[in-house]
């Protein structure tokens, strides 16, 4: 990726992260007012509810002291003291003054706890009433809920006791008024907001009678209580209030926040009575959230047009000349040390471009002034290197001609014999000095690569067969030698023979490594840019400071090595343009790795020839 892509990304990037983090934060802070505002809602609902749940409450508690201080009450509870057998003759009084009073709900219970008279269900008359034991203390108390039995279902209600006492034995009035939409009618419902009821009915659990639709607006769409169902079922099994969003269609705008409050109640231990459920509509919510995202949608385009054209005009400010300093400093990474920057103006970029030129000037001076020490250590080094090789056969030279002037001069007659003997030690030290010779003459005078298609496995396979009886020899442990070449790779512009001479040089310091016996590996990949090559083998491994200075020219650390195996390895590695590295650790083995370009120009000029 370019200079100027990279701008544009990071200018897109800002703009982008910038509009999603105001949007995440408004859609945030949106939401968290949202629920707030519905908590506050559902709240006041439910104080308006307890208001006139408590409102009707009183009215209810002040009709049952009216009846039970009316002359029939007293009439009743007179005539239950003085005989039981007469409470026949009231079976329908509690009906009557229902209607009279406005109750839905109305029963009278003597004393022992049975029903003398009841309103909304007659034949219950002469039966013991199950909330008996509850009256006395519920008597004068402000209103509760109950739910009430009757002949063919059941009905939620608010009810109050009043007791009428005339004799030493009390008379109990409980009535009340059904708990529906009558009460719910008299909330003041904001707008988008809606009331239910749930009746924790006691004979049936179906879907269809788990909600009496008591609210403004009958649930949309028809049938769709079962919704509603689960958020109910988690009400009645936590026993506390919950929230949920009941989802009615696929378009979330159609969606409601439902807080489920549990009304509890006092009698027959039934905690449970029913459940208010108060709805908000997220239209709101949902069509200003869409709303901001299209906003933030907007503003992001918007904001990347921007970026497209700051960024043109950025890049095309900046790009220039940082594009002449790459170019000069790629110039500089091939080689050529001569490369200036034209400089203009006066700012950052210039002042770059002018340390560029002063970093130029200055490397290459070092360059020279290292070329030079480098030169004058290598002389040195070679200086050193030649009087320590020749100095070990000269003494033995000189050591024979003394002898033979000795001999000469002390003992004629021995001359001849003494004469054999050191003309033998003088052709095999001349000889040695000539190897020594040839060796230094050697890696002063190798061979320029002739390059040709060369497959690279093919010259590990006949290095491997070369060395196959050495590394089996019977005198010493066995070596393994494993091949682990890559399939189908590719041919390259080498020299096989400086490659098969370098390589046998890496294959013997592997077999010196490893004098009881291990395992050398011969491996090789495809890379992108060419062919890899390593040698890898088991032995004693090399220090940090052996593989800092191991291709050094004249550096051994064998008793008997003259220090150029490695450097003539690094010598044909280099005229291939390829690199060379080792990976060692003491007791762990060495790998070299050689990595060899395609030389696709070499290839060329090969296919030319």
């Amino acid at each position: 990726m370019n200079f100027r892509r990279k701008l544009f990304a990071v200018f897109a990037l800002t703009v982008i992260l910038s509009v999603a983090s105001v949007a995440f934060l408004v859609s945030a802070l949106t939401r968290r007012d949202f629920a707030r505002n519905e908590d506050e809602r559902s709240a006041s609902l439910m104080a308006q509810f307890q208001r006139e749940f408590d409102a009707q409450g009183k009215e209810i508690a002040r009709r049952l002291v009216a009846i039970t201080a009316s002359d029939a009450a007293a009439h009743m509870a007179a005539a239950l003291d003085h005989s039981s057998t007469g409470s026949a003759g009231f079976f329908d009084l509690a009906k009557s003054m229902a209607e009279n009073y406005q109750l839905d709900f109305l029963e009278f219970i003597d004393s022992n706890g049975t029903i003398v008279s009841s309103a909304q269900w007659p034949a219950k008359f002469g039966y013991p009433d199950t909330a008996f034991a509850d009256l006395a203390r519920l008597a004068g108390q402000p209103a509760f809920l109950k739910q009430e039995e009757l002949q063919d279902s059941s009905a939620l209600g608010m009810f109050a006791v009043s007791t009428a006492q005339v004799t030493d034995h009390p008379l109990y009035a409980i009535g009340g008024r059904r708990l529906d939409k009558t009460l719910l009618a008299t909330l003041d419902l904001p707008a988008g907001t809606r009331v239910l009821l749930y009746q924790n009915r006691l004979d049936t659990a179906t879907a269809d009678s788990l909600i009496d639709s008591y609210s403004h607006d009958a649930l949309k769409p028809p049938g769709a209580a079962d919704k509603l169902t689960p958020l109910i079922h988690a009400t009645r099994e936590a026993g506390r209030g919950m929230t949920s969003i009941v989802h009615w269609s696929s378009d979330t705008a159609d969606d409601e926040m439902f807080h489920a409050i549990p009304l509890q109640g006092k009698v027959n231990a039934q905690p449970l009575l029913g459940i208010l459920l108060i709805g908000n509509s997220r239209r709101p919510y949902v069509e200003l959230e869409r709303r901001i995202r299209t906003s933030a949608l907007l503003v992001g385009g918007g904001g990347i047009l921007l970026a497209i054209l700051v960024s043109s005009w950025a890049a095309a400010r900046v790009t220039r000349p940082v594009e002449r300093l790459a170019h000069a400093a790629h110039e500089v990474a091939v080689g050529n040390w001569n490369t200036r920057v034209e400089v203009e103006g006066t700012d950052e970029l210039s002042q770059l471009a002018d340390s560029f030129n002063r970093m130029t000037t200055e490397l290459l001076t070092q360059k020279e002034r290292l070329v030079q020490a480098e030169r004058v250590a290598a002389w040195r080094e070679l200086a050193r290197r030649l009087a320590h090789e020749l100095k070990n056969p000269l003494f033995p030279l000189q050591l024979t001609v003394e002898n033979l002037l000795r001999a000469r001069q002390n003992s004629p007659e021995q001359f001849d014999e003494v004469f054999c003997e050191s003309s033998t030690t003088l052709l095999a030290e001349i000889s040695n000095l000539k190897a020594i010779i040839g060796r230094f003459s050697e890696f002063s005078k190798m061979p320029q690569p002739q390059l040709q298609p060369t497959n690279i496995n093919e010259v590990l396979r006949g290095i491997a067969q070369l060395f196959h009886v050495q590394l089996q020899a019977p005198a010493g442990k066995p070596i393994e030698c494993i091949l682990d070449l890559a399939d189908n790779l590719k041919t390259i512009a080498a020299d096989p023979e400086l490659l098969h001479r370098a390589l046998s040089n890496l294959v013997l310091n592997a077999m010196d490594a490893m004098p009881e016996g291990g395992t050398l590996t011969l491996r090789s990949h495809q890379s992108d840019d060419g062919v890899q090559i390593e040698v890898a083998d088991t032995g004693s491994g090399l220090t940090p400071e052996e593989c800092g200075r191991i291709f050094t020219p004249y550096y051994t650390s064998k008793q008997h090595g003259t220090g150029l195996g490695l450097a003539i390895v690094q010598s044909v590695v280099s005229d291939h343009q390829g690199t060379i590295n080792v990976h060692s650790e003491p007791g762990q083995g060495t790998t070299f790795v050689i990595e060899l370009p395609k030389n696709p120009e070499l290839s060329q000029t090969v296919g030319a020839q």
